[in-house]
């Protein structure tokens, strides 16, 4: 026994130092060269109709647009405007690829996973087709994984591993810590609304965690005053105190799918937004749909918004079980062995394109935003000979769709308990993957920002519960015991 508890004492300082970072270092010169080669294989940056121009507009003019988009990606774009480039808008993002695979790694090893093992949980988003596509494009999506990832890691660097407990209360972030990590969640909400509730979702763990309520409300103060701030600018310009214009028309496509107004039972001023027999193939086809009954009412969609809204809140309270099971349908999209197309004009793929696309050069805005943001502003054509290396470039779909199910799952599993590491990162993750299809609609490009979190939990996890994950480690740690007594 004495021998036992004599192998059991705790490491010396330098022996819990972490180990060299060499494997890492590879691995990130190795991402870094992949995106190198994605520079050189396309001659500018891909820019989406009508998403990368109404972006590209309000960082011109900074005003918060109607609908869709909050204007917090357009900030980012105002700050490289005097550069007049969006090929160096691609490579910053290209840079903050990169980091959000630091900030990963340094997270994990703060947290006493080996070398190998916080290297491993970086693999997707450094490695991933999906991910280095993003970081190229004219779109928001990346900046709300970097702020949110840089949340996280805030809020779960202070972490004692091991020996007596630091402060009062050891694994808690300071006050100013939880105010930080409140405003990046905010800039996060402020560049797409969906990840706005991760603010509720920090303080919920926080409290779980018993943290004093100074650093809960630094946290909430700190992430609602800037969402409050842009509420007031976007009502100055629109007329309502809010953070975008869509969100009521995005809920009701996503009722279109389900909604029997013979059950809703919907009041006369609702009752226009029915189905009326025009069928999509996806909930999010119906906010464009011509046939679709809010497109038939005159003037603008984005000016039912609130009707919208009250149709479709009236449709889930009558249909609870049919809005549960289209969205845990849509959901499941995102774990499929072979890739599935969703809409069925979408072809989704962990490919690196080989051709050209061009603009619809018969829209205004096109020509407006050339001559105010980027003159060179063009279609985007792959390049040889690198497009051709690119396109050899094997990842296949199951690491990006089955696994990520498997990392979630092992995430959840570790995540029981209100104290266990992996819960925030987890519930992250499962958020981020299930409100935008609560909210609208499954589409892959909406799942990329859940995968960073499904790793770190799923890490996390593991590292956290050896005896569970390997069973052999627990037997072989009963045997030793049972010899030296």
């Amino acid at each position: 026994m004495a021998a036992t508890l004599a192998g059991t004492r705790p490491l010396a300082p330098a022996a819990r130092r972490p180990r060299g970072h060499g494997l890492f270092a590879c691995v990130l010169a190795l991402a870094a060269a992949l995106r190198v080669l994605v520079m050189l294989g396309y001659d500018t940056a891909q820019l989406y109709w009508y998403d990368s121009f109404t972006y590209l507009d309000t960082a011109v003019h900074l005003r918060p647009q109607a609908a869709f988009h909050p204007a917090g990606y357009s900030w980012f774009l105002w700050a490289l405007r005097p550069f007049h480039s969006v090929e160096l808008v691609a490579g910053v993002q290209h840079a903050m690829g990169l980091g959000v695979g630091v900030m990963i790694y340094a997270l994990l090893r703060r947290r006493s996973l080996p070398g190998w093992g916080a290297a491993l949980a970086t693999v997707p988003v450094l490695f991933d087709p999906a991910f280095v596509r993003l970081e190229h494009a004219v779109l928001s999506d990346l900046q709300v994984i970097f702020l949110i990832t840089a949340a996280l890691v805030v809020l779960m660097w202070r972490h004692a591993p091991s020996g007596p407990p630091r402060g009062l209360w050891p694994g808690v972030p300071s006050a100013w810590a939880a105010a930080v990590a409140g405003l990046l969640l905010a800039l996060a909400g402020l560049t797409r609304t969906a990840a706005v509730p991760l603010l509720a979702l920090a303080a919920g763990w926080l409290v779980l965690r018993r943290a004093p309520w100074r650093r809960v409300a630094a946290l909430l103060l700190a992430g609602a005053l800037p969402l409050a701030a842009y509420a007031g600018w976007y009502a100055q310009h629109h007329g309502r105190f809010a953070l975008s214009g869509s969100d009521g028309v995005a809920l009701w496509a996503r009722t279109m799918t389900f909604a029997d107004c013979s059950v809703i039972q919907p009041p006369p001023a609702e009752a226009p937004l029915c189905p009326n027999g025009t069928v999509a193939d996806a909930a999010s086809e119906y906010v464009w749909a011509p046939g679709a009954s809010l497109n038939r009412l005159p003037g603008d969609r984005f000016a039912y918004n609130d009707l919208a809204r009250s149709f479709a809140l009236r449709a889930i309270a009558a249909q609870p079980l049919d809005y549960l099971r289209e969205v845990a349908r849509d959901t499941s999209l995102a774990f499929t062995w072979r890739p599935v197309a969703h809409p069925r004009r979408m072809s989704p793929s962990t490919t690196f394109p080989r051709g050209s696309w061009t603009l619809p050069e018969q829209h205004a805005l096109i020509a407006k935003v050339r001559s105010e943001y980027d003159p060179a502003i063009r279609g985007m054509t792959s390049t040889e000979p690198y497009a051709s290396i690119l396109a050899a470039y094997p990842y296949p779909w199951f690491l990006h769709g089955t696994a990520f199910g498997v990392l979630l799952l092992i995430g959840g599993l570790g995540s029981a308990g209100r104290r266990r590491a992996a819960l925030l990162p987890w519930a992250m993750g499962a958020f981020l993957l299930v409100a935008p299809v609560a909210a609208l609609d499954f589409d892959h490009r909406y799942v990329l920002p859940a995968i960073p979190f499904a790793c770190v939990s799923a890490a996390l996890a593991v590292a956290g519960g050896r005896s569970w994950w390997f069973p052999g480690v627990a037997f072989r740690r009963l045997t030793s015991l049972r010899k030296n007594t």
